[in-house]
């Protein structure tokens, strides 16, 4: 990161410490985090990617429940990338200010990424699944297969056809939604070829900032737990099993936040085979990160009252976002062949 990246990181970790579970009022008003992405003509802060990620990999550190990744992310990018300058103008200086949360509907049942769920016949029909604060957002940005190609719309959660269902997930802090179109009628944005796979690949990329934050974090907790339990005598931490361990935890947690980064800087042409990369490896070193802090910790860590199985439920659910390892591995290999 450079030096305002790492203070940008500090700041959103500072607001984190002194509200908890209510950060994200303060973020927005304070440091301005929902209108990073978002152009100055459009009321936001025109920064870079890489500058949303360092928020992202403070947030992913405590697990922060925020529409950060869902709105001010991936739906700020679905509306650029679409291309729609009045769109931007109605909807975007709003989510720059904290005053209006935006929802992508995109993936069905299925959770691949690779098409939109919902149908325009011309009315919308289907339902789209894995909805980041689908059950909150003020619009709903429906990706939709139509005759001549994919289109986004802007739609009223309020419109009649439209349902949204909150969804009991793995993850109790990730709010995901499934909402439902029969019917529903909206306004066709304007729209560039191919930007849907644009989005993805951003998302992709941001997402692996927030999962190398949290592997961070649930390595440090593993460091410092196992420095503080004794067992015969010493810290468990000074056995040579248990210091190699964590030694191996900490080059595979440098070695995605690497992924990660070199994600969100890339250059349009190299993005889409660095955010396959980066999501693979990140969903990957989380999990393994997360798993091990669950043996470390013995056996205080399948405890409800731990935040252990937070980290490894986290880990699991982002792991399947934006499409599966298995589905990006394809990617790769697709793109080296």
């Amino acid at each position: 990161m450079t030096p305002e990246q790492l203070a940008l990181g500090d700041a959103v970790r500072g607001v984190i410490d002194r509200h908890g579970a209510d950060a994200w009022p303060h973020l927005c008003r304070d440091i301005g985090v929902a209108g990073l992405l978002i152009p100055e003509r459009f009321g936001g802060l025109g920064a870079s990617v890489a500058d949303a990620a360092a928020v992202l990999e403070a947030l992913g550190r405590d697990l922060t429940a925020a529409p950060m990744l869902g709105s001010a992310v991936l739906a700020v990018q679905a509306l650029l990338a679409a291309g729609d300058t009045a769109a931007c103008e109605r909807l975007l200086p709003g989510v720059a200010a904290g005053d209006r949360t935006l929802a992508v509907a995109w993936a069905g049942r299925d959770g691949r990424w690779a098409f939109p769920a919902v149908q325009a016949r011309p009315a919308l029909t289907g339902a789209a699944h894995y909805v980041l604060d689908g059950c909150t957002a003020d619009t709903l940005l429906v990706a939709a297969s139509t005759a001549d190609g994919d289109a986004l719309y802007e739609v009223s959660p309020e419109a009649p056809g439209v349902r949204r269902e909150l969804v009991t997930t793995l993850d109790a802090t990730r709010r995901l939604a499934v909402v439902s179109f029969d019917g529903a009628t909206g306004a066709r944005l304007d729209t560039a070829p191919g930007f849907l796979a644009r989005v993805r690949d951003v998302a992709c990329a941001a997402l692996s900032a927030e999962q190398v934050g949290a592997a961070a974090r649930a390595l440090e907790r593993t460091v410092a737990y196992s420095l503080q339990r004794v067992q015969f005598g010493r810290p468990i931490g000074a056995f040579q099993a248990l210091a190699h361990r964590m030694a191996d935890l900490h080059v595979l947690v440098e070695s995605a936040r690497s992924a990660s980064w070199a994600a969100v800087r890339a250059d349009p042409q190299e993005l889409t085979l660095l955010a396959a990369v980066a999501k693979v490896h990140c969903s990957e070193a989380l999990m393994q990160v997360a798993g091990e802090m669950i043996q470390l910790h013995g056996g205080i860590a399948i405890t409800w009252e731990h935040d252990a199985h937070r980290y490894l439920r986290r880990a699991y659910g982002d792991a399947q976002l934006f499409g599966s390892p298995a589905d990006h591995i394809a990617r790769v290999w697709a793109s080296i062949a």
